[in-house]
């Protein structure tokens, strides 16, 4: 997932570490769709790593990078034919400039009010073109992710000098409504104290998240349950949507 408390760059570049662009399914689904696109916004871009590969690809148009934390910025900005914004959605004003937007690594799931996610949702309509589409993906509620994230579910990785790392989530209870609320702890031997960063998701169901879509005038085109583009269904672990103007 996209943490956006990652302001710091040191947590930043763990991210990278811990999910390799080759390990995620879902670059490989939204890779196809930035190359066949002129121009792409990535909201919540992290790090960068969708728009560093599209370009290393051959992509000669136009791609954007918009994420609020600077630490993610500061290591996307590596790539300097990119265009990379520090802010969110309601800092910047885009008027019909992208043929694709995207929100990948579970951004979505960071609009945690109404208000908060409908403001984003119109703001992305009215960056995207005549025929633009929105693309992304949320946690399918039914699926229970959360569950699994226990300090006894512990990732193990090695980062960018060397050390190995472990990395546990846990989360606050009781839940409130469709938000979860977590810690994710890092600790390693080669460091002095742990490193942590909270996080707040929502979870909407398909049909809630229907309900806002329509709200600000998106229609869904094609849903998905997963990144091998199965049928979405009510065990499906995603909610993976393209929707319209």
């Amino acid at each position: 997932m996209v943490d956006h408390q990652f302001a710091d760059a040191g947590l930043a570049e763990l991210y990278d570490a811990q999910h390799p662009w080759e390990s995620r399914g879902d670059y490989a689904f939204y890779s196809g769709l930035v190359m066949a696109a002129e121009s792409v916004l990535d909201v919540g871009c992290g790090t960068g790593t969708l728009l560093h590969a599209a370009r290393a690809a051959g992509h000669a148009g136009r791609l954007c990078g918009l994420d609020p934390a600077a630490g993610m910025i500061e290591r996307a900005r590596k790539r300097t034919d990119v265009e990379w914004l520090l802010g969110d959605l309601t800092t910047v004003h885009l008027d019909r400039e992208f043929d694709l937007i995207v929100m990948a690594g579970h951004a979505f799931q960071v609009f945690v009010t109404d208000d908060e996610l409908r403001t984003s949702l119109a703001s992305i309509r009215s960056a995207l073109t005549e025929n633009g589409r929105f693309a992304f993906e949320t946690r399918n509620p039914a699926a229970r992710a959360w569950e699994r994230w226990t300090p006894d579910n512990v990732s193990e990785f090695v980062d960018a000098c060397g050390n190995t790392v472990r990395s546990w989530h846990e989360v606050e209870t009781p839940l409130e409504d469709d938000l979860v609320s977590f810690t994710t702890t890092y600790t390693s031997p080669a460091w002095d104290r742990p490193q942590e960063s909270q996080s707040t998701l929502r979870f909407l169901d398909a049909a809630a998240l229907s309900t806002f879509l329509a709200e600000v005038g998106f229609v869904v085109d094609e849903q998905f349950g997963d990144w091998d583009q199965s049928l979405l269904t009510e065990t499906s672990p995603e909610i993976i949507t393209l929707a319209g103007r």
